[in-house]
């Protein structure tokens, strides 16, 4: 039964609902208004007239599916996967990519205006491919004992049932190549009811993957898991829960960034578009306007993606980062590429940072690229150095609000914004902002 609450009455229908639907979220959903009230729409884009049935009815909003279109947007197209509905991965394969990136780039647009009391137009896209764009994904592994078969996938929407998917058009066609062969070097192994999921990598010297088992792998196991890696020239790495991977190969991965070379561990974070991620590190570095005297503090650095471009150009660079396999990774790229002035630092962002040997020195940039959470922690102290510049990378838009509320306050003007198109076909909304100091 569907209801609707209008201004004079609430009103109670089991019939079919036909509405227009006026703007796409950046979650990939269509959005209408029926009596007053938003329904968000999955599956319809704007321009587009849908009988839509209710799924999940709320005071303020509802929910729908739809149950037939009356007419089709031009900006519909036919999506690339067969599993596409059905995998949890993407949600905007039937929508094209000039609206995916206006959707996102509206959205952020609204969420900053919000906070800034003043219209915050999105500068730039920074996008890339759209298919075949990224180098790294965990796919699920579950036995089915009815069917005794091993499916490898992706989640389903909201489930932990696990779509066996054949082919994944996003994933670097090195890897998407692999699908097919894994499962079925996977599905040959003895210890094939005790395994917990296999992640694919695309460094710059190769594909890798990680497979997570439950149990000792046992000779033969492991001598076809070899021969998988010497046919499909991947490297293999097994993880059994302790801290450190066993290596099937020598080779130690890596990608090069701005005439750098950062070699990192397959268990270590590293952005999944490799092409949006160069542009997005030349951008920081153009926006800082970095300087042979600047001193460069870099927030939530990771392995330094950031901080070792920018060693290249300034006085002394500073990353800090709360995870300390990151930090050493940072501190072995530093010295490979023969960067002494760069200096990375473990704390955890989220606790008091005053007394840190590393915050005691004075910053005149700053850059910070926190996880979904955000900055709170660190963003009071960022206000007491008073840097010039401060640019923030997000990846999520209502941390970054938020966290923009504490620089606006401190008198700092929200320069330039850019929505880095780092996940097509998906609901992730990733941005950048540069800050000024008035």
């Amino acid at each position: 039964m569907a209801q609707f609450y209008s201004a004079k009455q609430r009103v109670t229908t089991k019939q079919r609902i036909t509405v227009t639907i006026d703007d796409l979220d950046p979650f990939g959903q269509g959005v209408a208004r029926h009596h007053g009230k938003t329904i968000f729409v999955s599956g319809a884009l704007p321009g587009e007239q849908a009988e839509i049935t209710l799924t999940d009815d709320k005071r303020q909003f509802a929910r729908a599916s739809v149950t037939r279109l009356l007419n089709s947007s031009p900006a519909r197209v036919e999506p690339r996967c067969p599993h596409f509905t059905l995998c949890g991965g993407c949600q905007q394969q039937h929508v094209d990519e000039a609206l995916q990136q206006q959707s996102k780039a509206q959205a952020l647009s609204r969420m900053l205006s919000k906070e800034a009391n003043h219209t915050v137009a999105v500068d730039e896209i920074i996008a890339g491919k759209t298919w075949g764009y990224r180098r790294r994904a965990r796919l699920g592994l579950q036995w089915q004992n009815k069917s005794q078969q091993l499916q490898m996938g992706f989640r389903k929407e909201a489930s932990n049932d696990l779509v066996n998917i054949q082919q994944c058009p996003i994933l670097m066609p090195e890897l998407e190549a692999l699908i097919t062969p894994l499962r079925d070097c996977l599905r040959d192994l003895k210890a094939v009811r005790r395994l917990g999921h296999v992640e694919l990598v695309q460094a710059d010297n190769g594909p890798l993957m990680v497979l997570r088992h439950l149990d000792a792998l046992q000779a033969d196991d492991l001598e076809k898991l070899e021969r998988f890696s010497h046919k499909h020239q991947t490297k293999v790495f097994l993880d059994d829960g302790s801290e450190k991977l066993t290596a099937l190969s020598d080779k130690q991965p890596y990608y090069q960034t701005h005439d750098l070379k950062l070699t990192f561990s397959p268990q270590d974070f590293i952005q999944v578009n490799d092409a949006v991620n160069q542009q997005m590190v030349a951008k920081a570095i153009a926006w800082l306007d970095l300087q042979a005297e600047d001193r460069v503090l870099d927030l939530f650095c990771g392995m330094g993606n950031f901080t070792l471009p920018v060693g290249k150009y300034v006085q002394i660079a500073v990353g800090v980062e709360g995870v300390a396999a990151l930090v050493s990774q940072a501190a072995y790229n530093a010295q490979l590429n023969n960067l002494k002035n760069v200096r990375f630092f473990q704390h955890n962002l989220e606790e008091d940072v005053s007394r840190q040997p590393w915050a005691a020195q004075g910053f005149n940039k700053v850059l910070l690229d926190p996880a979904r959470a955000g900055a709170a922690g660190v963003m009071t102290h960022v206000v007491k150095l008073a840097p010039q510049r401060v640019v923030y990378v997000s990846c999520n838009p209502t941390t970054l609000a938020r966290d923009s509320q504490t620089l606006l306050s401190a008198g700092y003007h929200l320069e330039r914004v850019a929505m880095l198109d780092m996940f097509p076909h998906t609901r992730h909304l990733e941005s950048m902002v540069l800050f000024r100091k008035t």
